[in-house]
């Protein structure tokens, strides 16, 4: 028995090149499988996952697989042994605070390391029965989205845009709004510049924001294996969180575009056929695996939840792109980032006619609706009205009064990165907005009233009702 094991779990690598290896010697493996490379002068951390299976023209078994550790000095012939158990990493609350890397090693930790559980890094999305419909709101922190786009707890909301037009902030003003909320963070850079996702990490911790988040990190110098896993191990970790502690969780994929790239250098690598734009056949079994595992939970579960924000760079504005398409149909919405509203100073800036959630208001306080109903009407309006106006020599009184109005509400939304509001502040200005208080102050006076708003303390709003303080307010500014 011991001679016919020792055949069934050895093989040998018969190519190798750019994290990409053929084994051939198994008797059988499976996808997803883990072997480990038993050659000399290597660590025992030396591991490999098979991803495709064939045969040659002798009927030969042969694998595909994707070195973990690619930076290893790995020559033809050397052994590996199968392992027989799916790729996986070791979690436990230790992941607080910590900066991991795809495969489950400590880039930054914290003080103590208490492994608990072997997580496997692509387990399958809950079923039907397990969910629950969407119903928590996410605050994020930002006017403009939880006004007119509110997000759920369990929801996936696709942040899409050029480059260079805020989608990052998006995130990481959400991840700052979760600090007195319980909600564990992820933030999971694929791709980015590692001064990029130095300055962000380094900008949460001056907000005191790294004790409810992790970073899985997969930067632009690691190998297309690792950006391409690293996805997959932000999902496990956010699983973790949602089916043990039972906590909300938050995923911020920054950005799935690069893990595609990541995705096609590998496909294309393993020798099989491209498609459209160069990408796999499967890129769109790829992402809905993965985001598919954001979810809401049903009580007898826990009632836990991942929220996912995928991040997609578009080009020139093209939200038809192969890939942009595929996500927007697989995510419950999508917040669309203009760049022209951005070099104009509207920040963020979020195109109201393209952003959409289909969970809709079913995820917002009671409180909200009644302030925010008619927000994202106006401002619709507003900018059809303005670039009709532009044609126009003469306009009428009421015609102008709606144009007014509407600067001065998109003054309203503006909104500096790395400041979030409560609640409470976000409803106080929108009732503020609908109860034509601002009508009698100059568009240029809308920042400085806004900023004298939220500088009132909380207990003077309990206190008071906002409309008078307001009016208090509009009348310092007049004078």
């Amino acid at each position: 028995m011991l001679i016919e094991k020792e055949i069934f779990v050895y093989g040998v690598i018969i190519s190798i090149g750019s994290g990409v290896v053929t084994l051939q010697g198994f008797l059988m493996a499976f996808v997803g499988e883990v072997f480990r490379i038993c050659a000399m002068g290597l660590s025992e951390s030396s591991f490999g996952l098979v991803v495709n299976l064939y045969r040659d023209e002798t009927m030969n078994l042969l694998i595909g697989a994707l070195l973990l550790n690619p930076e290893d000095r790995i020559s033809e012939g050397a052994k590996v042994n199968g392992m027989s158990r799916l790729a996986s990493i070791l979690l436990g609350d230790f992941a607080i605070g910590s900066i991991i890397d795809p495969i489950g090693n400590f880039i930054l930790n914290s003080d103590r390391i208490d492994a608990q559980y072997r997580w496997v890094i692509e387990s399958p999305a809950p079923g039907i029965i397990d969910r629950q419909s969407v119903f928590e709101p996410l605050q994020t922190g930002i006017l403009s989205v939880d006004a007119m786009v509110p997000i759920g707890r369990g929801q996936r909301e696709l942040v899409i845009g050029d480059r260079q037009t805020g989608k990052t902030s998006i995130g990481v003003d959400t991840i700052l709004n979760q600090k007195y909320e319980k909600v564990f963070c992820v933030y999971l850079p694929i791709g980015q510049k590692a001064s990029s996702v130095l300055e962000v990490y380094l900008a949460l911790v001056r907000r005191d924001s790294v004790f409810y988040l992790s970073m899985i990190v997969a930067a632009a110098t690691s190998s297309a294996v690792c950006q391409y896993l690293a996805a997959y191990s932000g999902a496990a970790i956010c699983e973790f969180f949602m089916l043990v502690r039972e906590l909300p969780a938050f995923l911020m994929i920054d950005d799935l575009s690069r893990h595609a790239v990541a995705y096609r250098e590998i496909y294309l690598l393993l020798r099989r056929p491209p498609g459209r734009e160069g990408y796999p056949g499967e890129i769109f079994f790829v992402h809905s695996r993965l985001l598919e595992r954001s979810a809401k939970l049903s009580t007898n579960l826990g009632g836990g939840s991942t929220t996912c924000f995928p991040v997609i760079e578009t080009l020139a504005g093209d939200v038809s792109a192969y890939i942009s398409t595929n996500v927007i149909s697989i995510t419950d919405g999508q917040i669309f980032l203009s760049t022209d509203l951005f070099l104009s100073g509207i920040k963020p800036a979020i195109d109201v006619g393209l952003s959409v959630t289909r969970v809709g208001s079913a995820a917002q306080w009671d409180g909200m609706k009644l302030v925010a109903a008619s927000y994202k009407l106006e401002i619709a309006q507003y900018v059809e009205l303005q670039s009709f106006s532009q044609f126009a020599a003469d306009l009428g009184e009421e015609t102008k009064a709606r144009l007014a109005r509407g600067r001065r509400l998109v003054e309203m939304l503006k909104q500096f990165c790395g400041t979030p509001m409560t609640l409470m502040s976000q409803v106080g200005i929108l009732s503020l907005a609908g109860q034509d208080l601002i009508k009698n102050l100059a568009v240029e006076d809308i920042r400085a009233f806004l900023e004298m708003y939220l500088a009132v303390p909380s207990w003077v709003m309990l206190l008071l009702p906002p409309r008078l303080v307001g009016v208090s307010i509009v009348s310092l500014l007049r004078n």
